[in-house]
């Protein structure tokens, strides 16, 4: 289960919104599974349908990171007008077979949040508990 201070996880939300019609993508980093920071990455695909993290950004937020002895928790990203389930492309693309993806659905005017961990061979749901915040 991946915990999101209610704040960090409004935030995370705020993006997708403000990032529509196009994919939001970033990283959130914590010890354990609970988040402690948030960051936003931009896109650098600028698709309405892909997203790809900019790669001197995403060297900048592991250097962070390092230097705050954070891991990375989760990585999220919006699906503007699609349901909250990994795409193809999502599932091939998943890299980091320990921590959670989280996709916000912007699908027919509302957000929908939901994790997931991206195995070999399946798709496993992951829990989301927001939090007031972390300990």
């Amino acid at each position: 289960m991946v915990r999101i201070p209610k704040t960090i996880f409004q935030k995370m939300v705020d993006h997708a919104l403000r990032e529509a019609p196009r994919e939001c993508c970033g990283i959130l980093a914590g010890k354990g599974r609970t988040v402690r920071r948030m960051y936003e990455m931009s896109n650098a695909d600028g698709s309405r349908t892909t997203y790809l993290m900019a790669p001197e950004e995403q060297l900048e937020v592991f250097r962070e990171m390092e230097k705050e002895h954070l891991d990375m928790v989760a990585i999220y990203h919006s699906h503007p007008h699609t349901i909250p389930f990994p795409s193809q492309r999502d599932v091939r693309l998943a890299f980091f077979p320990d921590v959670a993806y989280v996709i916000i659905s912007l699908k027919d005017g509302g957000t929908t949040v939901k994790g997931f961990r991206i195995g070999k061979e399946a798709i496993y749901i992951e829990p989301i508990r927001v939090i007031e915040r972390f300990s």
